[in-house]
């Protein structure tokens, strides 16, 4: 296992005043008390209280109405229901607690200044000021043009601004099935349909992506054609746009989708055909950036460098900051965007994020995310696979993971039923996670040690296995 752990260093910046006195080994467990259920889930109180609180709380996620439990406490990578019931946490909220829950840096940090100072709009503060150095000093790239804000789609909204007033040019591409919010230009660049309420705005258009598990263009060998989609690619924005595309964007990895990951050569020669084009690249890493796939943005993966990128969540590993961040060539275009927001860059942001860099440098956490892909994550997907016929597909990179049912390999009919049941099975086993219809999604803390990441696969193993007994499949 990949050592983890606080190494005692200290930053007067982002407000903690941590020098090792917790805990060096704090995400330990044991295996016997982890996950452990004690009354079955939804317990009583769970039920309770939910039933209560959605009688005026509405627009529920899907993995809370298949499983409304109360969670009350969370730390590392486990939550506890208020019903006393024990999880281990498979999903990090939602791709947000990436340092798992109450990290004690990143806790201190904000509680620093939310004593200190609260809130001073734009204005730089010592802690904004020594959080744009030490990202700067993380990502890849000649970056130059930086703007904070409080949740994805709003950073999603600024790029978008910025690549009009860099280009002049209006028009934007994105793929099929991507999310990038739910806001109006954020939510035109995705699937537009009942989740909204609303039909997708001029200038927007959609196109198909390279899925390695579905494609649409394959060479003779039956093998994904990447630049079949790139000659698509060209002509749809001679035929079907007004020929002023300023940008096309696009998650690395599809998360909402199902982790749907891409073609190793995609990103490289989708780099190669913007620039020929004169159309920026902007990549959203709001849900796959910092250490969630081993890499502080996950196209370093493919070795390109984007145009404008957009992270989040894991950013602040749960308190709301996000970021819109520029190539250096670009960066006087935020200036013509009205670009300051009211929440965005506030101090206990501001220390929330640079805690979280730190966090991950000091326990060396990118190489502990890319440990676990390689020494436990990928070959126990793999005997998943091979045990089990309702699995299509396995994906996975760092702590972002993905098992697809099918209720045929060969003709790959989705199985939502199974994807239902699996999901609503494990949860009752002790692990929270996060389903996709018949994709079950991954993405667990990236501080996790490997044998509790073990334990927790083998529960996943054993749903799929009950499961498809129920429904009535077998090897």
């Amino acid at each position: 296992m990949t050592n983890v752990g606080s190494t005692g260093k200290s930053c007067c910046c982002c407000g903690s005043k941590n020098t090792g006195k917790y805990d060096p080994k704090p995400y330990e467990l044991n295996l016997n008390e982890w996950p452990k259920i004690i009354t079955t889930p939804p317990g009583p109180k769970s039920k309770k209280m939910h039933e209560e609180s959605a009688k005026t709380m509405k627009g529920l996620s899907g993995q809370v109405k298949l499983f409304p439990v109360v969670f009350d406490e969370g730390k590392g990578c486990t939550m506890t229901d208020i019903d006393g019931n024990k999880y281990i946490d498979f999903s990090s909220g939602i791709y947000v607690t990436t340092l798992g829950h109450c990290h004690p840096k990143v806790s201190e940090a904000v509680a620093h200044w939310a004593k200190k100072l609260m809130n001073a709009h734009d204005f730089v503060t010592p802690v904004k000021h020594a959080l744009l150095e030490k990202l700067m000093s993380v990502l890849p790239g000649e970056y130059g043009g930086v703007q904070l804000y409080d949740s994805g789609t709003t950073a999603v909204e600024a790029a978008i601004r910025t690549a009009r007033a860099a280009t002049g040019k209006h028009e934007f591409l994105s793929c099929f099935q991507d999310f990038h919010g739910k806001t109006g230009c954020s939510a035109s660049l995705a699937r537009m349909n009942k989740i909204y309420g609303a039909t997708r705005l001029p200038g927007f258009y959609m196109l198909p992506r390279p899925d390695v598990y579905r494609p649409w263009w394959t060479r003779a060998d039956g093998s994904l054609d990447t630049e079949k989609y790139l000659k698509f690619y060209d002509t749809f924005i001679k035929e079907g746009t007004c020929g002023n595309v300023a940008a096309i964007v696009l998650e690395p990895i599809q998360g909402w989708a199902g982790s749907i990951f891409p073609p190793d050569d995609f990103f490289p020669k989708l780099r190669a055909w913007c620039d020929a084009k004169g159309i920026l690249y902007i990549d959203d890493e709001v849900l796959c950036s910092m250490g969630r796939t081993g890499y502080w943005i996950t196209a370093s993966h493919w070795n390109v460098t984007p145009d404008i990128v957009t992270l989040g969540k894991g950013f602040g590993n749960g308190f709301p900051v996000t970021a819109m961040v520029v190539k250096k060539e670009y960066a006087d275009a935020v200036d013509k965007i009205s670009a300051s927001t009211s929440y965005g860059g506030n101090p206990m942001a501001c220390a929330a994020a640079l805690a979280c860099i730190e966090v991950i440098q000091e326990e060396n956490l990118l190489e502990h995310a890319k440990d676990l892909e390689q020494n436990v994550f990928l070959p126990m997907l793999e005997k998943i696979k091979a045990n089990h016929p309702i699995v299509g597909d396995v994906r996975c990179m760092g702590c972002l993971m993905g098992i697809e049912l099918v209720k045929d390999r060969n003709t790959k009919e989705p199985f939502d039923e199974a994807g239902k049941r699996v999901y609503q099975r494990a949860f009752s086993k002790g692990l929270a996670w996060v389903p996709a219809g018949h994709i079950l999604r991954m993405s667990p803390p990236i501080i996790m040690p490997n044998d509790v990441a073990a334990k927790a696969m083998n529960i996943i193993d054993e749903a799929i296995g009950e499961v498809e007994k129920e429904l009535g499949y077998t090897k």
